[in-house]
């Protein structure tokens, strides 16, 4: 799918549905399954902008347990969250964030059909462009980039709950700007949010720097089991390792803190692909990819039923750990990247 961004008319037809909505008009968030900063920050971010509006009636939800990580319960605007159970079944407009396609809003996938009208803010080149309006800018460092552009067209000043909510999500999905979608305009958004009076230190520290003692122990034997492949990948190697429900019941941890371990994994030197598999239930795993420039992973993860980003993606694998891994195996090749190869 080329990368390119909305049209002129996308953005007047996303302005529409938020400017024609009645004055007691119901408006429902949605964000992805197992939400990361990126999915809660630009949701709830934008909705204290839509706040600002004067839109009254409004819930924010996500698929599955509503159960929100712990470096994120401090995020301004969750009191706009609702259990998945307790959402509008009808709203006037649905806005869904950060999510590639419908299957990543699990039991929520019926308000596209039951809302009035549906607009999706993504930043995903494998967004299949479900709903009604898309605004989905596969150039953007994160859904929230395209959130704040929203706002800014409403005219909606940027305070500090707003301001830390979309921060949030811009250092998540650049990794605390070290990713190749760290770009000037990246930076001139952090420093518009910074000059709200927001923490940076503080927000990292919470964010990125913060996890229980227990988490720590599991780390270091999941990783202790890791697996190099220096052949993957046509010679360019692949290293991968898996965290089962049984390794989060023994050291006492909640699924989320796996979110984190795809980065102690990928800086491994000999291999190009990184993978992680999270098991989410008997022969199930959400699985995590991440590629330093030879494999576009999303490619890996479209042919395997996921999708996301050229050097970051994921998708459901099912069967034994093993398995798995030999799906991958048998994709990479077929995904470098041309410039890349030779």
């Amino acid at each position: 799918m080329p990368e390119t961004g909305p049209t002129a008319a996308d953005w007047a037809a996303a302005e529409a549905l938020i400017r024609e909505l009645p004055p007691d008009g119901r408006v429902l968030l949605i964000c992805h399954v197992n939400p990361d900063g990126d999915a809660l920050g630009s949701m709830l971010g934008f909705g204290l902008g839509l706040r600002r509006l004067g839109v009254r009636r409004m819930q924010a939800t996500f698929p599955g347990p509503p159960e929100v990580p712990e470096p994120f319960r401090g995020l301004p605007g969750l009191d706009l969250l609702v259990p998945a159970t307790e959402a509008y079944p009808d709203p006037d407009l649905v806005i869904c964030f950060d999510a590639a396609s419908e299957s990543r809003l699990g039991e929520l996938v019926d308000r596209l059909d039951t809302a009035g009208a549906a607009l999706v803010l993504d930043h995903h080149a494998s967004n299949t462009r479900f709903g009604g309006v898309h605004l989905v800018d596969p150039r953007a460092a994160a859904t929230s980039v395209v959130a704040e552009q929203l706002l800014a067209r409403f005219g909606v000043p940027l305070d500090a709950g707003i301001a830390e909510c979309f921060y949030v999500a811009l250092t998540t999905d650049t990794g605390s700007f070290r990713f190749d979608a760290t770009t000037p305009e990246v930076h001139q958004l952090a420093a518009r949010l910074l000059a709200t009076g927001i923490r940076p230190g503080d927000i990292s520290r919470r964010v990125f720097d913060t996890r229980p003692f227990g988490a720590v122990r599991l780390f270091g034997e999941v990783l202790g089991r890791a697996r190099l492949e220096p052949a993957a990948a046509a010679g360019r190697g692949l290293v991968w390792t898996w965290a089962t429900l049984d390794d989060l019941a023994r050291h006492d941890q909640r699924p989320y803190v796996l979110e984190a371990l795809i980065d102690s994994v990928r800086c491994t030197a000999e291999a190009d692909v990184s993978c992680v598999l999270k098991q989410t239930a008997p022969g199930e795993w959400a699985i995590s990819m991440r590629s330093k420039g030879a494999v576009d992973v999303s490619r890996v993860a479209v042919a395997l039923g996921g999708g996301g980003h050229r050097f970051a993606a994921g998708f459901t694998g099912r069967g034994a750990a093993e398995e798995v891994v030999a799906a991958i195996r048998g994709q990479l090749d077929a995904a470098l990247i041309p410039t890349a190869v030779g």
